[in-house]
């Protein structure tokens, strides 16, 4: 496959309308093809194997006025506030945005974020089930990687595993609360 052009594309609604711009010249020089083969034709010049994989890439575009889905923040049930400091903030590196409480008494709600990333972490009964799976797409997982194993942690030593949709690494924190940070493939 080529290497990606380095242009981008806005919208989903904008390259299909490049794949019709596509077809219909196409079909003005006697060569008709499929509105899916054009579909996949426009996503492998935007480095992408086929139109699934470009549309899992490009933001879909909302009508003004409609509802917009700005962020995900995942909720994560913690049980020992030293261990989750200990692990979210200086084992991952994320900082504390704010932390709250209903009464001095009360459990813990926080915020810790790193790099665009948010998680919220919650002591309270309820508001999270421990085990959960947090999947993160990122970028530069090498280096985040060499970051977390060369800290000194002989409990969480995270291995990268190639993978079909790309390079993934998991770490379990003490509440058993998975997150699976990966490098997604974009092309193949």
């Amino acid at each position: 496959m080529p290497p990606p052009l380095n242009t981008h594309v806005a919208s989903r609604d904008d390259a299909k309308a490049l794949a019709a711009v596509l077809r219909g010249t196409l079909a003005e020089r006697g060569i008709a093809i499929a509105h899916g083969q054009a579909l996949d034709l426009v996503a492998r010049q935007f480095g992408c194997r086929d139109w699934n994989h470009l549309a899992a890439l490009v933001p879909e575009q909302v009508p003004p006025g409609a509802p917009r889905f700005l962020r995900t923040c995942p909720v994560l049930r913690i049980f020992d506030e030293a261990k989750a400091r200990a692990f979210y903030l200086d084992f991952l590196g994320f900082r504390l945005d704010w932390e709250h409480r209903f009464a001095p008494d009360a459990p813990l709600y926080a915020q810790v974020s790193r790099a665009g990333l948010l998680l919220h972490l919650s002591a309270h009964h309820g508001d999270a089930t421990p085990g959960a799976t947090v999947f993160v797409g990122m970028e530069q997982i090498a280096l985040f990687h060499a970051e977390l194993t060369a800290k000194d942690n002989p409990q969480m030593r995270p291995g990268l595993d190639r993978l079909d949709w790309g390079i993934q690494m998991e770490v379990t924190d003490p509440f058993a609360n998975r997150i699976r940070f990966c490098e997604q493939r974009h092309g193949g």
